[in-house]
């Protein structure tokens, strides 16, 4: 079936489903929780392919979920970052076969795990007024860089939002805003790169429905979540994401 067998859709169903409650609940992840689990069964591209269309569908219900006028004044306020990564995912999502991506996964998830490690731990990394914009820009450009490669540009804003301790309804809005942005350039890149095609469009499509069901019961979890305990899983589950980058790097 789609030149997969029956158990590795199921498979990939579940994963889907599983990594939308997240989503809904944090605003983050699923695309992190998604390629790591797919590339234990299945090739790297085909991997990828599965969550571009899941991506861009409930990064809609994010984005939006507040409203219009609240999403356009998230785009306002993070103008320079949702720039960077529209630049700078085409970019990479071109070089796509010739960068190593365990190389890029390990020095994403390095970083991201030292910043976790080091939020949990009680030490706080607060972001001067003065020197947001500059790494706004800087954080784009990386999340850009990385998110063609590997679908994945969520952690260095998710960095910065910590950084700036922004308000758990805020932090998630800008996330899906900036989410969705990049997952239309993503889209767009890859159906020019090759990587959603005739026989992964399909599979694409069929991740949809699991990811809606689990991002609708993610977002009953959020809403029970206080501000500390948001900030608690979100620092533990951007943990788990840098050790699981790392895990790839080394498995190559």
């Amino acid at each position: 079936m789609f030149g997969l067998e029956i158990w590795q859709i199921a498979l990939a169903l579940g994963v889907t489903l599983f990594a939308g409650f997240v989503k809904g609940a944090v605003g983050f992840a699923m695309p992190m929780i998604m390629l790591s689990s797919f590339a234990s069964f299945l090739p790297p591209h085909q991997a990828l392919a599965l969550l571009i269309l899941p991506t861009l569908v409930t990064n809609v219900m994010q984005a939006f979920r507040q409203g219009v006028r609240a999403a356009l004044g998230s785009v306002s306020r993070y103008r320079l970052f949702i720039a960077m990564i529209v630049i700078f995912i085409p970019v990479s999502a071109a070089l796509v076969d010739l960068i190593p991506q365990a190389l890029m996964y390990a020095l994403l998830g390095g970083p991201i795990l030292a910043f976790a490690i080091w939020q949990i731990s009680g030490r706080q990394i607060i972001m001067p007024t003065r020197h947001r914009a500059v790494t706004e820009t800087l954080l784009g450009i990386i999340g850009g860089l990385y998110g063609g490669i590997s679908g994945i540009w969520g952690p260095p804003l998710i960095i910065y939002l910590i950084s700036i301790d922004a308000p758990k309804q805020e932090a998630v809005r800008i996330l899906g805003v900036v989410f969705l942005t990049g997952a239309i350039i993503l889209t767009a890149s890859h159906l020019v790169s090759g990587v959603l095609n005739t026989q992964t469009i399909p599979l694409s499509l069929l991740m949809v429905l699991p990811a809606l069901v689990g991002m609708k019961l993610g977002f009953k979890a959020q809403d029970r979540l206080d501000p500390v305990r948001f900030r608690r899983w979100t620092l533990i589950l951007l943990g788990l994401a840098g050790a699981n980058l790392l895990r790839r790097a080394l498995m190559g």
